[in-house]
């Protein structure tokens, strides 16, 4: 009898537990995830539930990740609630997760609707933080990180339930090739009320180039008419994540309100300086060690999660441009200059 030669076994396939994460919000919310997603595809077979735009840092940043694109209709800002003009087929239709058999499903937010969705598809294992009761929804409810800690905590308490090897507060590990020489500056936001005004940002750029420095000026589609009617001659208006990615590929600093666009340069290892406003740097500031911010000034009401109170946003108008320019000059000084070769060419 011959027996088979060891050396052409086949080797056995390991069959990764699938796991299912929803993160519903912004593109800010899913830079500060990437770490623990990219941590998690090495012990599980990772299903993603976000909206579109995760398929663009899907294919930059964890292409091990599935992505199922999901536009909640509970993330609009303004008129959330018209439950007659939800999407109920597309929510519906979410149910056919059930068929895949997750084994574990979980969300980093306190958030009762992320709750009932894992509950929906049938998780077996379902782990988040307890919001109302709706740990009902839950086998695996987790108490919250300090109310003041950074957003990114959230994913490594959900990181320790499941034995992930996930370190504090750092920059992800991701393919980059040479820092570019230009200064981004990228004046949106998701909301209004998170923007330094337009005019202000005019003189910045002026007084950046006074000095020598070359600026690529970004902004959102609504400011456009705007920074064109000024003469500014060098304009993009990136309107997916892949145009936003090709200008930060040349940019050596990111400067901009606190926005996704500033996560999105920290996660590229762009060194990012953020002007805040309603929100708190304790918990959003963009995950880059080189990252620094001026925060938003005083308000009674902040954070506000951006329904402000007042005509206009003081914690935003009153940063004024003096101090703003002194900060920039010393963030430039400390993260752009290398004591032999400027990173950042003059003119």
């Amino acid at each position: 009898m011959t027996l088979p030669n060891p050396e052409f076994r086949q080797p056995v396939s390991v069959v990764k537990p699938k796991l299912l994460v929803v993160e519903l919000w912004g593109l800010g919310d899913l830079a500060i995830a990437t770490p623990f997603l990219r941590a998690a595809s090495e012990k599980f077979d990772v299903t993603l539930l976000a909206k579109p735009f995760a398929l663009d840092l899907q294919a930059h940043f964890w292409s091990a990740v599935r992505v199922i694109p999901f536009t909640a209709p509970w993330t609009a800002f303004k008129q959330k609630y018209r439950f007659f003009s939800w999407p109920w087929l597309d929510i519906f239709r979410l149910g056919k997760l059930r068929a895949e058999r997750f084994q574990v499903g979980l969300s980093a937010r306190w958030d009762p609707r992320d709750h009932i969705l894992l509950r929906l598809v049938r998780a077996r294992k379902r782990l988040g933080f307890p919001r109302v009761g709706s740990q009902v929804f839950l086998t695996q409810p987790l108490a919250r990180p300090d109310p003041l800690a950074h957003r990114y905590e959230n994913w490594r308490v959900l990181a320790q339930a499941l034995e992930l090897a996930l370190s504090e507060w750092e920059p992800p590990q991701v393919p980059q090739g040479p820092r570019g020489d230009e200064v981004l500056v990228h004046t949106g936001a998701g909301q209004p009320v998170r923007v330094w005004p337009l005019d202000r940002y005019r003189n910045l750029v002026a007084w950046l180039r006074e000095r020598g420095y070359r600026v690529q000026v970004a902004c959102d589609p609504d400011q456009r008419n705007w920074w064109l009617a000024t003469g500014e001659p060098s304009l993009a208006t990136p309107q997916t994540v892949s145009s936003l990615l090709a200008l930060v590929e040349r940019a050596a600093v990111f400067i901009g309100n606190d926005s996704g666009p500033g996560h999105l340069a920290a996660l590229c290892g762009v060194p990012t300086f953020t002007l805040f406003g309603p929100q708190l740097p304790e918990w959003f500031a963009p995950l880059h060690s080189a990252a620094q911010w001026l925060e938003g000034k005083a308000c009674p009401y902040k954070p506000c999660s951006d329904y402000c109170r007042f005509p206009v946003p003081y914690c935003e108008v009153n940063s004024r441009a003096e101090e703003v320019q002194a900060r920039v000059k010393a963030f430039l000084e400390r993260t752009c200059l290398c004591p032999n070769t400027p990173i950042i060419k003059t003119l």
